[in-house]
């Protein structure tokens, strides 16, 4: 597999084929988690599947920042502690996360956790003279790091010259940045240095290094964190082991609306929550991965509107699948296959998501031609279904399984519509289109029969 390497600005090889170390920046647990972090955790979610589908093994690491500045403010707004407002948005993301159809990660370490790994992690940089001891705090100095803004492409004497006057006048660089943020306000722990609590970017470090080691495969997260969060992750990570850091930095492209940067302070952020109750998660995930992965999306009713209407076609292969008996059948094992590459390369040319969806839906396009036009039979579906299960299966688009009960009663009420038909009975047919239609099930009428589909109930849908 290739992918863009946000370092070398070059597609590079991925080099492990038995496994996969990814470190992929969590949220900090202040607040409900938006679109913008659910595209980002959907295509690692779908990075991982795929490689998983290869008989590759995947180690994925995300963390929560559960001690921040933001937290210790929402606490104090709502007269409660930091742990309780990270607890509660930590069961919220998982809420939402799982609602979306992610795979959990391998671990989620909490920086409240790993404390200790911390601070030995800062002893080293002293020690090893890239980081000091300051009134406020321990800073690394940005100035003994020579290759400080090769990940973001910034130059030092530029940024120094962009800077403004720093709160800290201790520091002896306004660039340099807090690895040790001394405090009396809670939660603090002790240190060799003073009473405090770590800076945001260290803990990054420290636990990655801790449960990935010193070099690993791939680092993620939003292109918002490429400077300065992972630039200094990578300053003071390459300073402390003496290696490289991460092999490849995927980042991924921002969700915006309207064109607009999304921002509590513009109130324009759309949480996970609201947008699963009103769209469900296939749509969203249609969405999230309908760009390449790196470039911006732009958020809006129409463009979910659109995957609506694919997700539909969705639904209609599927059953199309579950009912073909047609004997007079189009030979499509070729066209699968071709199709099922195409998805492939796809994603092994820079995880092209948009170009992978391209593929899945030529197959859906195709199998609902062949139910039209009556070709479908249970040979090819066989065929059909297994690619469009596999495929399904690494893009996280889930169309819920149906109980053998349900499935009887169902085609009950269908023989008995039918009867009511052939009687000229439609009042009595009608009501029977009515009763599904409340259980969700959309009849389709083929020339020599009618199938029933059950559509995933979509609050938004009009």
């Amino acid at each position: 597999m290739n992918l863009q390497d946000t370092l070398s600005n070059k597609v590079q090889k991925l080099e492990n084929t038995k496994k996969i170390k990814i470190y992929l920046c969590g949220v900090t647990v202040y607040d409900e988690s938006h679109i913008g972090h659910a595209r980002t955790i959907i295509v690692f979610d779908v990075l991982r599947k795929y490689l998983e589908s290869k008989n590759v093994e995947v180690e994925l690491i995300q963390n929560f920042t559960d001690i921040d500045d933001k937290i210790i403010n929402r606490a104090t707004t709502e007269n409660t502690s930091t742990e309780e407002i990270s607890s509660r948005y930590i069961k919220n993301y998982f809420r939402d996360f799982d609602g979306l159809n992610i795979k959990r990660a391998t671990n989620y370490p909490k920086a409240t956790e790993h404390i200790e790994d911390i601070i030995k992690f800062v002893e080293k940089l002293i020690e090893k003279e890239y980081a000091y001891v300051s009134k406020n705090g321990v800073y690394f100095s940005v100035s003994k790091f020579p290759e400080y803004g090769k990940l973001s492409k910034k130059k030092i004497d530029e940024l120094q010259s962009g800077s403004r006057i720093q709160i800290d006048e201790t520091k002896k660089d306004p660039l340099d940045f807090a690895v040790w943020k001394f405090s009396d306000t809670n939660p603090t722990w002790e240190s060799p240095w003073g009473k405090g609590r770590p800076g945001w970017h260290i803990e990054c470090s420290a636990m990655s290094v801790k449960y990935l080691g010193e070099n690993f495969d791939i680092h993620g997260g939003g292109r918002d964190l490429i400077f300065p969060h992972h630039e200094n992750e990578i300053a003071q990570s390459e300073s402390h082991t003496g290696n490289q850091f991460a092999k490849i930095w995927m980042h991924v492209g921002m969700v915006t609306i309207t064109g607009e940067k999304m921002s509590k302070s513009l109130g324009n952020t759309k949480s996970i929550k609201h947008v699963l109750e009103n769209w469900g998660p296939n749509i969203i995930r249609l969405f999230c991965l309908s760009g390449h992965y790196s470039k911006v999306i732009d958020y809006s009713e129409e463009m979910l509107k659109e995957n609506l209407t694919k997700w539909r076609q969705v639904e209609t292969c599927y059953f199309e699948l579950i009912h073909a008996n047609n004997q007079n059948q189009e030979n499509m094992s070729e066209n699968v296959k071709k199709i099922g590459m195409e998805f492939d390369k796809s994603l092994e040319e820079d995880f092209n998501t948009h170009l992978a969806l391209s593929a899945f839906f030529e197959l859906v396009k195709e199998t609902n031609r062949l139910a039209a036009e009556e070709k479908l039979g249970k040979e090819n579906s066989a065929i059909i279904k297994k690619e469009f299960e596999r495929i399904s299966k690494i893009l996280g688009l889930n169309i819920p399984e149906m109980d053998q009960n349900e499935m009887e009663k169902i085609n009950e009420l269908i023989l008995n519509r039918e009867k009511f038909r052939e009687q000229k009975q439609f009042d009595d047919a009608d009501k029977i289109r009515d009763e599904l239609n409340e259980m969700n099930i959309e009849l389709i009428d083929h020339k020599e029969k009618t199938i029933w589909m059950k559509k995933e109930k979509i609050k938004s849908e009009k």
